[in-house]
């Protein structure tokens, strides 16, 4: 018989939400009809700034859903200083992820200490086909046109900026 005053105010709770729903309205967003604006630094698909990108395999390595696929080829770069030695650099072939098997766990962006992996709050990305999730470099490239600016963090939070390149 104890139980009985936690019944009550449960159900105080619930008549009290159904009666703000009949006079307010419903507080159900009626997606795809209303669509809400994400919170600021929302995780929704990742962009890929491609001239960042040295084809370290950081991110292939750590990603624990092996859904980043990284294909490059060495060249040699002029030396910097007149009378150096041409420097070995990585061109970009591929980079593709597949969002079909991604957790969206954002170990990648974080890893990333070139700056080429940004979030972007985008979350409207879903394909009839699901091999149409494999997304190569050049559609990760227009996800960063709606990476936001960065917003400062709050007081006290963590202070490493991550800036958005133009």
């Amino acid at each position: 018989m104890p139980k009985l005053p936690g019944m009550i105010k449960g159900l105080g709770v619930t008549l009290r939400t159904g009666l703000r729903t009949v006079t307010q309205g419903a507080v159900t967003v009626q997606y795809p009809r209303e669509k809400e604006a994400p919170p600021t630094r929302a995780r929704g698909v990742i962009g890929l700034h491609e001239e960042n990108c040295t084809a370290c395999m950081l991110c292939s390595r750590e990603c624990p859903d092996w859904c980043i696929y990284i294909e490059a080829h060495k060249y040699l770069a002029p030396p910097r200083r007149e009378g150096g030695k041409p420097r070995q650099r990585n061109a970009l072939d591929r980079f593709d992820i597949d969002y079909a098997l991604c957790m969206y766990c954002g170990i990648c962006v974080d890893v990333c200490p070139f700056e080429a992996l940004f979030w972007s709050p985008e979350y409207e990305f879903s394909e009839p086909r699901i091999a149409d999730l494999l997304h190569d470099k050049e559609k990760l490239g227009l996800w960063m046109e709606t990476v936001p600016e960065f917003e400062d963090y709050e007081a006290g939070a963590e202070t490493k900026k991550k800036s958005v390149p133009r």
